[in-house]
């Protein structure tokens, strides 16, 4: 008789706050693709943060790096046989809080490491924290390729594992009809053309440069969808409509046309993936591993950084041309690539790879 199969790991993820955001998004897919999968999982926030009063993530502590939020890490991952820290904060408190623990680690890298470590000594500090880690997930073979090259990580230590969203939570609209309602239930005109823009109200996502670059397009809308610092300083004309953060950013990727990323660094955005999943094209910039979302001149228009006019030459060329073919093929390459079904069994295999034995 066979020896039976070893029980799956218990798995604990920690996220820096219960916002929605990259990172967290991510994290909260893997958590509930676990779990309606049967296996034991839990999904914990450092701190909380005053623009998610209401969640239902569990929160550790007062501050991301306070000691009674590393004690309490640490007596969670005891129930645990592998952690799963998800997103920069989260790297320094796993390496403190799980110093000399029994239950390892791993990091899921989200953003450009060139970008976050650009002086000498953040990056040595970052890569004394990485090599704590039992296993890093990158979300790119390019971001690989990077944290091996400047971190002098381990090759068997860093494991490719894309960024990736549940494919039935963004369907594409079925008709125009259905574009109509969408716009209708988020108050945005019904008719024209109409650009979305999803994302943190700050510096690095670069809002003045949508604002700039539809303002170059007559009779074209721009709905913002998104908070933070820069929200009071953006001056919206009447055709820019501010939504606030969305709950559920998949009802404005069916009201829009396309997708408008303008951010100065990113890793491999989510919000890239979710809109070509609901078959939504995109104009974004070349940063990052953005690349392997945006196909350029298949699924959307890469251009380079900071410059509003390429911003509005692509835009204008993608919503005079076939912007419905080029999101049929956009969602065909994020089903291949980032859908979160295929992706989360390579994560099973990862964390089976690194938990501690029970």
């Amino acid at each position: 008789m066979s020896d039976p199969a070893p029980a799956a790991p218990r798995v604990l993820h920690v996220i820096t706050d219960p916002r929605r955001r990259g990172a967290q998004n991510l994290a909260r897919d893997l958590h509930g693709e676990l779990l309606r999968r049967g296996r034991p999982s839990e999904l914990r926030a450092l701190h909380p943060h005053p623009d998610a009063p209401d969640t239902d993530v569990p929160v550790l502590g007062p501050g991301r790096h306070h000691p009674a939020t590393l004690r309490a890490l640490r007596a969670a991952a005891r129930r645990a046989d592998v952690v799963v820290a998800h997103g920069s904060s989260t790297l320094q408190a796993c390496a403190l809080g799980l110093f000399g623990s029994r239950t390892p680690f791993v990091y899921v890298n989200i953003g450009d490491p060139r970008h976050w470590t650009a002086d000498t000594v953040r990056r040595l500090r970052v890569g004394a924290l990485l090599h704590r880690a039992a296993a890093v997930a990158a979300i790119a073979e390019g971001a690989r390729e990077v944290l091996l090259e400047r971190f002098r990580l381990r090759p068997d230590r860093v494991t490719t594992l894309p960024n990736a969203r549940a494919a039935d939570r963004y369907p594409p609209a079925a008709d125009p009809e259905e574009r109509r309602r969408a716009r209708a239930d988020l108050g945005l005109p019904e008719e024209g053309p109409l650009v979305a823009w999803v994302g943190a109200l700050a510096p690095e996502k670069r809002p003045d440069l949508a604002l700039a670059a539809v303002a170059a397009l007559p009779g074209v809308h721009l709905a913002l969808a998104g908070d933070g610092p820069l929200r009071a300083g953006l001056t919206a004309g009447d055709r820019v409509h501010p939504l606030g953060r969305l709950a559920d950013p998949a009802p404005l990727y069916r009201a829009a046309d396309a997708l408008l990323l303008t951010s100065d660094s990113e890793g491999v955005p989510g919000v890239l993936i979710e809109a070509a999943l609901a078959g939504l094209p995109a104009v974004a910039t070349d940063v990052g591993w953005v690349g392997d979302v945006v196909r350029d001149g298949v699924g959307g228009t890469l251009v380079a950084p900071g410059d509003a006019a390429a911003l509005t030459a692509a835009l204008r060329t993608l919503l005079d041309g076939d912007p419905a073919a080029l999101g049929r093929a956009a969602r065909e390459h994020a089903l291949a690539r980032f859908a979160l079904a295929p992706v989360a069994d390579r994560w099973e295999h990862l964390l089976a790879r690194v938990a501690r034995p029970r």
